[in-house]
């Protein structure tokens, strides 16, 4: 894997953001999710949760499964990475996970989704609906999202554009995220 290490910043938060890892912009911006699936991400929350990027970031605690960016994958696109580099950044994630005790984490992509849900899927599977897990000894509230990256087509087409829109809404209702508007 290639560095800096990329987190978000100390917020203290019932939420958690998760997502795979950074891409090879992020370690140069310091923050997770600073490029263009980022610029897709931020527009959904701001559209759908009424939280524009800065009041998200301030206000949710965002993580990654994998720390560092994982290189080019030889066909294109970001490599995927490995058990082993998921494992290494796994006690991070999990102290992490112990301090904030989230009761919601919001799962972005699909390594993402199957390491909080602790089970494969498919998107079409889990993608707008609210999933009840245990992860890192704590049963909370899990929505998934497909990864915002320009070069998935998953939620620009059905049905991926109709579940992301369920998800968001369901999102928008949770708890943990309307109370993020009290703050």
């Amino acid at each position: 894997m290639i560095g800096p290490v990329v987190h978000g910043p100390p917020v203290a938060s019932r939420v958690m953001l998760v997502g795979q890892a950074p891409g090879p912009r992020e370690g140069s911006f310091g923050r997770p999710f600073a490029w263009t699936a980022g610029k897709t991400l931020f527009r959904w929350f701001e559209a759908s949760l009424g939280l524009d990027e800065k009041t998200f970031r301030a206000r949710v605690y965002m993580a990654a499964v994998a720390r560092c960016f994982p290189g080019k994958a030889k066909g294109g696109g970001d490599r995927k990475p490995d058990p082993d580099e998921i494992e290494r950044c796994r006690t991070w994630l999990g102290g992490e996970a112990e301090i904030l005790q989230p009761e919601l984490v919001i799962a972005v992509g699909t390594l993402a989704i199957e390491q909080v849900l602790g089970e494969k899927g498919q998107l079409k599977d889990v993608v707008g609906t609210v999933r009840r897990a245990r992860w890192h000894g704590r049963e909370l509230d899990v929505v998934a999202l497909p990864h915002p990256s320009g070069a998935s087509t998953w939620h620009k087409m059905e049905p991926g554009k109709t579940l992301l829109r369920k998800a968001l809404r369901r999102l928008a209702k949770h708890p943990a995220i309307q109370e993020l508007h009290r703050d």
